[in-house]
C-alpha cells in the first residue's frame, strides 16, 4: 500500500474510541436484558402445565437466578477482550471460521454457533441500517473492512453471550426458551449503541461513504487509477452489488447452520456431523434458512441506493397508485383478453400467462418515481415468475396464483413487513394454498371443492384490495376452516377419523381414571385381586361409558357406582347385618359387571372366568376377619367416583396403547384401505416428536410403510395429537400414533414433499436472479 493511503494513527485511535465506545454501551445495557429475562422466567414459572413442565420451569428460574450475575459479568469481560483483538485483518478463526479448515470441531462449538446465528439474524433485521452506517465509517478509518470477529458486528457480540451463558453454568436449553425476549432486548440494546457510535464520528466529521470502489474506475489505458466519481447509475448498481454481498455473508450463517446437506462452519463436509446437529428437526432447519432468506431480502431493499424505508413506507407515488387502481377495475377483462381465457388451465396457458405478468411488472415500473418502489415491484415479478413455473403446483391453481401478484404488490408496497415477517398473512395464504394443491394433479383437481375454493379466495381479494393484509389473514382463516373439512369429507375417512377421535378420547380416560382410582385406594385394605381389577378392567369400562354415552350419563353414573359396591362388597364383613346386605346386593353387582365386560368386549368365556375370580374373591372376604372399612369412607368413595372428572388432571400420561383390531372393527370398513401403525417401542429424538406434533395438514409427505411408496396428505390429527391420518389419492388411510410417526420421521419413512414455503423459494430465486444480473432490480 502506498504510504499515503494508509490510514493515519488518529484515525485508528478514532475507529478504537468507537469499539470501547461500543462495548461501554453494551455493558450499560446488560441490567435491561437481565431485567427483562428475569421477569420472562418469573412469568413462565407462574404459568400452568404438567408437573414435568412446571418443575422444568421452576428449574430454569432457579438457575438463572443463581448464576445470571456471574454470566453478566462473563460476557462484559469476553466484550472487552474483544477489543485486543480489533482490527486484525480479514481472517477469522472464530465465529466464521474458514470453511477450508479440516480440524474436527466441538459438538458445543457448533451449538454455540448455531443459537448465535439465530440471534444475530434477528438482532440485525432490527439494526441493520445502523450496523451498515457504522461499518462505512470505520472502513473509512481503517482502510478494510471489518473482521469476521469484530466486536461492532452482531454476531460476535450474541456468540461471546452464548459461550458465556453456558460457561456460568446455565443450561443451552433455558436459553433457548428465552430465546424471544432475549433477541428483542439485545436488538434494542445494540440499536442504541449503534446510533450512539455512529452520532459520535458525525461530530468527528466521519461520515458513512460507499466503498472506494464506487467511487473509482480506471483509466482508458489501464496504466493507472483516476478518481473520477461514478455515475449515479454504476454507483447504484455498485450498491446493489455490495448490499447483495453483505447480506450474503450473513444469510449464510443460517444456511451453513441449517441446511441439512451441508457441515457445521469450520468443519470439513467429510467429516462426520456432531450427533447433536442430527437431533435438529428438518422443519428447524427450513426454518433457519428462510430466516436467512428474509435477511439477505431485507438487506437489498434497505440499501442506500433504493432509499426504501422498512420502518415507515411512504405511500405509493401517485402514478402508480392510478395504475394499480386501474388493473384492479380491469382485472377480469384483462386476465380473459391476454390470449388465455380465464377457464384455460393447460400448460401453454400458464406459459403465456408468465409473460403477462413480466410485461405488467415493466408497466407498474415505468410508474414508479422512486427506486424503491421499482425495486419492490421487481422483487415480486420475480417471486410470482417462480411460483408460476413451480410445475409441480396443478396448472389450475397457478393460473388463480398468477391473479394475485398485483394484490400482494399492493400489500408489499403500503407493508414492508412483507418482505421480512415469514408470518406476514399474505404469504401465509399463498404458502398453504400451495402445499395442498402440490400433490394433485390437474385432472383430479378439475371440477373439485379444493380448486373452488382457491378461486373464490382469489376474487374476494381482488375485491377488496384496499384492505390490506386484513383481507389476506381473513381468507386464510377461512381456507383454515375449510381444509379442517375438506380433508377428512370421504365417507369413509369420516368415519375413521370419528372412531380415532373416540378411540384416544377412551385411551385419555382409562389412563386418568386408573390413576385416580389408584389415588382414592391408595389407603384403603382393599385386596389385590379387587385393585388389580378396577385398574386394569373397570377404569376401562368406565372410560368406555364415558365416552359413548357421557360421564354423567345414568349407565356411567351406575358403572361408578359398581366400583364403589365392589370395593364394599370384597372388604371385611364382620357383623350379620352387613352380610346379609352383601347377600342380598350380590345378583344385582355381578348382572352390573357383566355389563360392564360386555361393553369393553370382554365375552364368553373370557367374562365368565373374570366373573368367578371375583365371586371366589368376595366369597373370601366374606369370611375374612381383616380390618372392614368403615361405611363413611365407602360413602366417601361413591361421592368421589360421581364426580371423577372433577378429580383428573390434563397432564403428559405419555404414551397411550392403540389397539389396531378394534379400530379396524370400530369402523366398519375394509381393512385393507385402513392401516394402523402403532407405537413400537422404536427409539426416537425429542425432536422429532415435537415435530410431528406441528405437521401442517393438508401437506403431502412421501411414506414408506411395509417396503411400499405411496404419496400422501397430512389430513387430521386427534385432539391431543396422539393419532395421526394420512390419506393418499386412492383412497388408503394410514392412522399413525405419534411417536411411530416421529419414528418414522427420523428414520426418513415419512419425508416431505417440500421443507420450505412457496414463497420463500420464491424469494431465493428471486434472489438468485438479481445477483446474477442486479441490473434488472432497478432498470
Amino acid at each position: 500500500m502506498h504510504p499515503s493511503s494508509a490510514p493515519l494513527q488518529p484515525q485508528r485511535r478514532l475507529a478504537r474510541q468507537v469499539r470501547e465506545r461500543l462495548v461501554d454501551g453494551l455493558c450499560r445495557g446488560q441490567v435491561d436484558i437481565d431485567k427483562v429475562l428475569l421477569e420472562f422466567f418469573s412469568n413462565l414459572m407462574a404459568q400452568t402445565g404438567t408437573q414435568r413442565e412446571m418443575q422444568q420451569r421452576r428449574d430454569a428460574w432457579q438457575s438463572f437466578q443463581q448464576h445470571s450475575g456471574e454470566w453478566m459479568r462473563n460476557v462484559a469481560a469476553a466484550w472487552r477482550a474483544a477489543l485486543a483483538d480489533a482490527p486484525t485483518s480479514q481472517r477469522g478463526s472464530g465465529f466464521y471460521a474458514s470453511e477450508l479448515s479440516f480440524e474436527l470441531v466441538d459438538d458445543d462449538v457448533v451449538e454455540n454457533k448455531i443459537v448465535a446465528s439465530r440471534i444475530a439474524l434477528t438482532v440485525m433485521e432490527a439494526v441493520s441500517a445502523g450496523f451498515e452506517a457504522l461499518r462505512l465509517r470505520i472502513q473509512s478509518l481503517e482502510g478494510q473492512e471489518l473482521s469476521k470477529e469484530d466486536i461492532l458486528r452482531p454476531e460476535t457480540v450474541a456468540l461471546h453471550m452464548v459461550e458465556q451463558w453456558v460457561k456460568s453454568g446455565m443450561a443451552r436449553d433455558d436459553l433457548q426458551t428465552v430465546m424471544d425476549p432475549l433477541q428483542r432486548e439485545l436488538a434494542a440494546v445494540v440499536q442504541k449503541v449503534y446510533q450512539a457510535c455512529n452520532d459520535f464520528l458525525q461530530s468527528q466529521g466521519v461520515v458513512a461513504q460507499q466503498d472506494l470502489r464506487v467511487r473509482v474506475s480506471r483509466s482508458p489505458t489501464g496504466s493507472g487509477t483516476a478518481p473520477l466519481q461514478a455515475s449515479p447509475a454504476s454507483q447504484a448498481l455498485a450498491q446493489t452489488q455490495q448490499a447483495m454481498a453483505a447480506a450474503r455473508d450473513m444469510a449464510a450463517q443460517a444456511s451453513r447452520f441449517g441446511a441439512s446437506h451441508m457441515a457445521p462452519a469450520g468443519m470439513h463436509p467429510m467429516h462426520p456431523i456432531p450427533s447433536m446437529y442430527a437431533g435438529v428437526s428438518p422443519l428447524a432447519r427450513a426454518r433457519q434458512r428462510a430466516q436467512g432468506v428474509m435477511v439477505q431480502l431485507k438487506r437489498l431493499l434497505t440499501q442506500p441506493a433504493t432509499g426504501y424505508d422498512m420502518v415507515n413506507a411512504p405511500p405509493a407515488s401517485a402514478a402508480l397508485a392510478h395504475a394499480l387502481a386501474a388493473h384492479r377495475v380491469q382485472a377480469e377483462s384483462y386476465y380473459g383478453t391476454v390470449g388465455a381465457p380465464i377457464e384455460d388451465y393447460s400448460p401453454a396457458a400458464v406459459v403465456q400467462l408468465t409473460d403477462v405478468v413480466r410485461n405488467r411488472s415493466a408497466e407498474f415500473k415505468k410508474k414508479a418515481d422512486t427506486e424503491g418502489e421499482k425495486a419492490i415491484i421487481e422483487v415480486v415479478a420475480l417471486m410470482f415468475q417462480s411460483i408460476l413455473t413451480e410445475d409441480r403446483i396443478p396448472a389450475a391453481v397457478r393460473i388463480w396464483f398468477a391473479r394475485l401478484q398485483v394484490p400482494v404488490l399492493r400489500v408489499a408496497l403500503a407493508e414492508p413487513e412483507f418482505f421480512s415477517n415469514m408470518e406476514h398473512p399474505a404469504r401465509k395464504l399463498i404458502d398453504r394454498m400451495g402445499s395442498v394443491a402440490l400433490g394433485f394433479d390437474s385432472t383430479a383437481l378439475s371440477g373439485s371443492a379444493l380448486e373452488a375454493e382457491i378461486k373464490r379466495i382469489v376474487q374476494v381479494i381482488e375485491q377488496y384490495p384496499e384492505t390490506g393484509r386484513r383481507v389476506f389473514q381473513l381468507v386464510f382463516d377461512e381456507f383454515e376452516a375449510f381444509l379442517a373439512k375438506f380433508l377428512t369429507a370421504k365417507q369413509s375417512t369420516a368415519k375413521l377419523v370419528s372412531v380415532a377421535q373416540q378411540v384416544e378420547q377412551k385411551e385419555t380416560l382409562t389412563i386418568q381414571y386408573t390413576i385416580e382410582l389408584r389415588t382414592m385406594l391408595k389407603d384403603m385394605p382393599v385386596r389385590d385381586e379387587i385393585r388389580d381389577f378396577l385398574f386394569k378392567n373397570w377404569a376401562e369400562v368406565l372410560a368406555m361409558s364415558a365416552v359413548r354415552d357421557g360421564p354423567q350419563h345414568a349407565d356411567t353414573v351406575a358403572y361408578k357406582r359398581t366400583a364403589a359396591d365392589l370395593v364394599w362388597a370384597a372388604s371385611a364383613k364382620p357383623n350379620r347385618t352387613e352380610r346379609a346386605q352383601v347377600i342380598q346386593s350380590l345378583p344385582g353387582l355381578l348382572q352390573r359387571l357383566r355389563q360392564g365386560l360386555t361393553l369393553m368386549g370382554m365375552t364368553g368365556q373370557a367374562q365368565d372366568a373374570q366373573i368367578k375370580a371375583l365371586t371366589d374373591t368376595l366369597a373370601e372376604a366374606f369370611l375374612s376377619k381383616t380390618a372392614a372399612i368403615p361405611v363413611e369412607h365407602i360413602e366417601a368413595l361413591a361421592k368421589r367416583l360421581a364426580n371423577l372428572e372433577d378429580f383428573i388432571s390434563d397432564a403428559d400420561m405419555g404414551d397411550m396403547p392403540l389397539d389396531a383390531d378394534s379400530i379396524e372393527m370400530m369402523t366398519g370398513i375394509d381393512a385393507s384401505s385402513i392401516h394402523v401403525i402403532a407405537d413400537n417401542g422404536a427409539p426416537v429424538d425429542e425432536a422429532m416428536v415435537a415435530w410431528a406434533r406441528e405437521l401442517q395438514k393438508g401437506n403431502w409427505f412421501t411414506l414408506d410403510h411395509n417396503g411400499a411408496s405411496q404419496q400422501v396428505q397430512y389430513s387430521w390429527h386427534s385432539q391431543r395429537k396422539q393419532l395421526h391420518l394420512f390419506a393418499a389419492t386412492d383412497g388408503t388411510c394410514y392412522l399413525i400414533q405419534l411417536h411411530r410417526l416421529a419414528a418414522y420421521l427420523q428414520a426418513s419413512l415419512l419425508v416431505a414433499r417440500e421443507e420450505e414455503g412457496l414463497t420463500v423459494r420464491a424469494t431465493r430465486d428471486a434472489l438468485a436472479k438479481l445477483q446474477a444480473n442486479p441490473e434488472r432490480l432497478l432498470g
